[in-house]
């Protein structure tokens, strides 16, 4: 998520319009996509120092890899927006795209550990989107395996067009330019 603004910094750079004021907006957007991305593991904070494990996943009674802590996100990004800006409008798409990085690191971790807990506390067990891609269409049949294929490539898009969305509203312009 934040390389859209380390991108943006460096086309400032190239077009030697580095001003303060114009690399606010990507600052911005670097500081609130990092800090998102890492909300999901809070607790290695307390937990390294403290107790001496990795251990990440829970605040309390509280699964930090869920989509009720995803929220934090979202709250987090709209009051940074709102102090920078003072415009509710622009502070939620600033919120919107630090659900979307936030949402980046649940489906990473969904991919390296094989689920995590989106549905809590609906479903406190172990979810993975990306189970459903590894199944053999031999043994359930190709039409399951193409329902279970589009579900995950259908989770990974909808993150992806909510940070572009959001990206919009705040000055990132994405345009078709047919060549003449």
């Amino acid at each position: 998520m934040s390389a859209v603004a380390v991108y943006a910094i460096f086309r400032l750079t190239s077009l030697k319009e580095l001003s303060f004021r114009r690399l606010r907006q990507p600052l911005l957007l670097l500081f609130v996509g990092s800090l998102c991305t890492l909300f999901p593991d809070i607790m290695i904070l307390y937990n390294l120092p403290v107790k001496g494990t990795l251990e990440h996943c829970w605040i309390g009674p509280i699964a930090t890899h869920s989509i009720l802590f995803s929220s934090t996100a979202i709250l987090f990004g709209t009051l940074v927006g709102y102090i920078a800006y003072r415009n509710l409008g622009k502070a939620i798409y600033l919120g919107l795209f630090g659900e979307a990085a936030f949402l980046t690191h649940l489906l990473l971790d969904d991919i390296g550990e094989g689920g995590t807990e989106y549905l809590f506390p609906l479903y406190e067990e172990k979810v993975s989107v990306f189970s459903l891609m590894d199944v053999g269409f031999q043994e359930n049949g190709i039409l399951y395996y193409m329902t279970a294929s589009l579900a995950s490539v259908f989770f990974i898009c909808s993150v992806i067009m909510m940070a572009l969305f959001a990206l919009s509203h705040l000055g990132f312009e994405f345009k078709y330019r047919p060549e003449k």
